[in-house]
């Protein structure tokens, strides 16, 4: 059954859930590194569920300035190698791209049961808490596992 993460950015925090992201898929990338890898010891698959085309320039953006001392092998399908690329930005995962998704959208993605890990960053933005609340709701009846993390950025 798939892990469901909920990370909450707490009031004061600097930054938006683009920025956290940058910070989740960093973590989720080194702990690859680690040795915590995905098939055949390749980094984890993380797949950024983001169909709003403007959004997702941003954060493609975001990702190569996020932090100047490291390297976060990412891109957007279509635009990107996939087998080269362990972390790709786009509207629907690749079917061999199901380790960890990242959940950008306002619904719940309709793939996220086939991955091992579903992560949904959320900032105060109404709009955003609103829907992330909406997700909630809907992974909690089915029964899915939950966990809520409050981060200080």
């Amino acid at each position: 059954m798939t892990r469901i993460d909920f990370y909450s950015l707490e009031p004061g925090s600097h930054g938006d859930r683009l920025l956290l992201t940058c910070r989740l898929v960093e973590r989720i990338h080194q702990l690859g590194q680690d040795g915590q890898s995905g098939p055949g010891g390749r980094p984890p698959r993380i797949h950024i569920q983001l169909s709003d085309p403007v959004q997702a320039e941003h954060l493609d953006r975001l990702l190569w300035t996020y932090d100047d001392q490291s390297f976060l092998p990412h891109g957007r399908l279509g635009q990107t190698d996939p087998d080269l690329t362990p972390i790709l930005i786009g509207a629907e995962p690749l079917p061999d791209h199901d380790q960890v998704l990242i959940n950008l959208d306002p619904a719940v993605p309709p793939a996220f049961a086939r991955f091992e890990r579903l992560c949904e960053p959320l900032d105060p933005d109404p709009a955003v808490t609103a829907a992330g609340r909406e997700r909630y709701r809907y992974y909690r009846d089915r029964g899915y596992p939950l966990h809520h993390h409050k981060i200080h950025l």
